[in-house]
């Protein structure tokens, strides 16, 4: 069974973190350099929300608003679904598809440890799929036993 921690440990994820006082321009301007879909929003070390593109569509574009000067506070998800780093992959596909959601944040205790996305859990999954395979194939064909 593959943890949250085991995929941190071998994938290469970046948490971008801005201030609830940030523009949302501010956090767009991050995720564009980062190549992320989210930001996750920390005030005094705690985590307290999450933007990601579906917010800045929904809250920002479609309401009108400006990315120059909107606070990312006025627009983030402060309700959000997170994972502790022992949770097996499977769980936090499950947590994904039950939610809609495509970003988990990643928590030890209160402390943001990283955030997973959809792509991220799904990457995982596929190449221990692939390798589980490729072993299963290697013994029923005897390729590991030949001398």
């Amino acid at each position: 069974m593959i943890t949250v921690k085991d995929m941190l440990k071998s994938v290469a994820t970046s948490t971008v973190v801005v201030s609830p006082k940030d523009t949302v321009y501010r956090a767009l301007q991050l995720m564009a350099e980062n190549n992320v879909g989210a930001v996750m929003i920390t005030e005094e070390g705690r985590m307290v929300g999450i933007f990601t593109e579906r917010d800045y569509c929904r809250k920002v574009i479609l309401m009108g608003r400006s990315s120059l000067n909107t606070p990312i506070e006025e627009i983030m998800t402060k309700k959000m679904i997170s994972v502790g780093p022992n949770q097996p992959l499977e769980e936090c596909l499950e947590l994904m598809t039950k939610y809609h959601i495509r970003h988990l944040p990643v928590q030890d205790g209160d402390k943001l440890i990283g955030l997973v996305s959809m792509r991220d859990v799904m990457t995982m999954m596929i190449s221990i799929k692939e390798d589980r395979i490729q072993r299963l194939e290697n013994y029923i064909l005897g390729a590991e036993y030949q001398h």
